[in-house]
């Protein structure tokens, strides 16, 4: 049995942590599986689209499994971490977008993996935080640099630092995540990015991501690389021709 339950909606996927006993923690053998699948829709465009949550109603993701993780070596350990990181890395450079639907519990690791997703739909009765300071380390997953890039430096200290726990409007409130919601909203959101031609949603992602925290100047020609690789496309020019003809645009990914 997998660590993951894949539906398939045409380009959209559903991706469902399939460990509900376990509160969906990380293990060792989820992360490979999640890194074998992004690296599957990253591989073409036949997969445009992901909404990644977890089993049940009670947890996204707990964090790491401490179960398994007594069981390491500390060099187990950094190797598990390094995996971490890479697998997370790779949901950012994907030309797919992954929303993450916070159904519940999202804590340690489990915030992180959300963080690491481009866009975060939280249900309303969810609880996201980096809690590691509590157990005597530190967010390992990319938490001490995604979240205050997403949060400010001083809203992603409070939550580090403290190790507490916010509940879904103040993570809104915060900007951790995008909107309060249902895996149905999540759903939504990802079929309507789908509409759009697919060379286009992957270079605005890859410009906002890449140009964040270059100086403006540098931020502009790099937006200027990204839109040259649209300018040459046939999706482009069904979008001018779908506008003239007042129709929806039927864009093929070339």
């Amino acid at each position: 049995m997998g660590e993951l339950r894949i539906e398939s909606f045409g380009e959209r996927e559903v991706w469902t942590i399939d460990g509900e006993a376990r509160r969906n923690a990380l293990t060792r053998a989820l992360v490979a599986e999640l890194a074998q699948n992004v690296a599957r829709v990253s591989s073409g465009r036949a997969v445009r689209a992901v909404v990644l949550t977890g089993a049940g109603e009670k947890a996204f993701c707990a964090g790491a499994d401490l179960k398994e993780r007594a069981t390491m070596s500390p060099d187990e350990v950094r190797a598990f971490l390094e995996q971490l990181r890479g697998t997370f890395r790779a949901f950012e450079k994907s030309d797919c977008v992954f929303v993450a639907f916070v159904n519940g519990l999202a804590f340690g690791g489990g915030t992180e993996l959300a963080l690491s997703c481009d866009l975060r739909v939280i249900a309303p009765s969810a609880e996201l935080g980096l809690t590691e300071v509590k157990l005597g380390i530190i967010p390992g997953g990319g938490g001490t640099q995604r979240l205050p890039r997403l949060i400010g430096r001083g809203a992603a200290k409070d939550l580090i630092l403290t190790g507490r726990r916010v509940k879904a409007d103040e993570a809104l409130r915060l900007g951790l995540g995008e909107r309060i919601g249902s895996l149905g909203d999540a759903k939504a959101l990802t079929a309507e990015i789908c509409e759009n031609a697919p060379i286009a949603v992957g270079a605005a992602k890859h410009a906002i991501d890449e140009g964040l925290h270059l100086d403006l100047d540098a931020a502009l020609a790099l937006e200027q690389k990204h839109y040259a690789v649209t300018i040459g496309t046939e999706d482009r020019l069904e979008g001018l021709k779908a506008f003239a003809e007042k129709r929806k645009p039927v864009y093929r990914g070339r």
